[in-house]
């Protein structure tokens, strides 16, 4: 528990386990009304559920309307597209599911791997209506876990619940004011970290390649411009004024330095290397061990 005394309020969401801390205990009614954003935000972006959006969108092409976020989700990801020539793409779900990461959870590869669409071929997204030329299968799971941790921390905030840290299986989101120490998780071991920071008023979000793993070398972060697992980063951080944004330049690290990134984004960030070696920027908070 980030502060000892805090209530914790602990559910499953959007296939992944999540811990709200705050200093007193949220009642019965706050916690509907927050498992209520959570059931929003799945039914909508869920690929593994055949009654949501994203399941129809795979279905057939159409215009369809998306939740509260869904403008700011995908100026993001257009952002991110062009910043990693296409690399990066919430058209990479027909990607993971040609490589067995698809609802039925089959885990083993249809075939060869298939690159995303490109975006402008079949993919019109303007603020919260998504338009499709073709049936397509997204995937925001790139930055929806940290979107959700924003929506959540403002229903909170909506309660005047102001004190949070908010816990998504790791993607962590602290309203502040009291910094909370961190350990960064070793990409080849879960038991052991490679360092530690200290998380103030922001968001620290992470991507590996040990997360998400199936068969000989399958993993969930995939290069969208061919469909194939990146190789040669293994583990990154960001950290930025909220979640969405580190969560999605997390995965962007993958395809592009932290350099690149920083003309665009006000961020600090870790990488780790396939061959040991890391690399971090100026601003970086954390303390690496030896």
């Amino acid at each position: 528990m980030p502060h000892p005394g805090w209530a914790e309020f602990s559910f499953d969401g959007i296939g992944t386990g999540w811990e709200i801390s705050t200093p007193g205990a949220l009642d019965g009614g706050q916690r509907r009304r927050l498992l209520d954003v959570v059931e929003r935000y799945d039914a909508a972006w869920s690929r593994f559920r055949p009654d949501s959006i994203v399941a129809q969108a795979a279905r057939e092409p159409g215009r369809f309307r998306m939740p509260d976020g869904a403008g700011a989700l995908g100026r993001l990801y257009r952002r991110l597209y062009r910043l990693t020539d296409g690399a990066m793409t919430p058209l990479i779900g027909g990607s993971l599911e040609q490589l067995g990461y698809g609802p039925d959870y089959a885990l083993r590869p249809r075939g060869f791997p298939l690159a995303a669409p490109p975006w402008d071929e079949v993919l019109d997204w303007q603020e919260a209506v998504v338009a499709t030329s073709a049936p397509v299968v997204l995937d925001i799971g790139a930055a929806g876990k940290g979107q959700l941790a924003d929506l959540l921390g403002a229903e909170l905030r909506s309660q005047f619940i102001t004190e949070y840290f908010i816990d998504a299986s790791g993607d962590l989101l602290n309203s502040g004011p009291v910094p909370i120490s961190v350990g960064l998780e070793h990409p080849y071991d879960p038991g052991r970290a490679i360092g530690t920071i200290s998380l103030g008023a922001g968001a620290l979000c992470a991507s590996a390649a040990n997360r998400r793993a199936w068969g000989d070398g399958l993993h969930h972060v995939l290069d969208g411009t061919t469909g194939t697992p990146v190789r040669t980063v293994v583990a990154t951080w960001a950290l930025a004024g909220n979640a969405m944004t580190a969560d999605a330049l997390a995965t962007a690290l993958f395809f592009v330095s932290g350099r690149a990134l920083e003309q665009d984004f006000e961020f600090s960030w870790l990488m780790v290397f396939s061959d040991g070696s890391a690399a971090y920027s100026a601003g970086f908070e954390g303390v690496l061990f030896e």
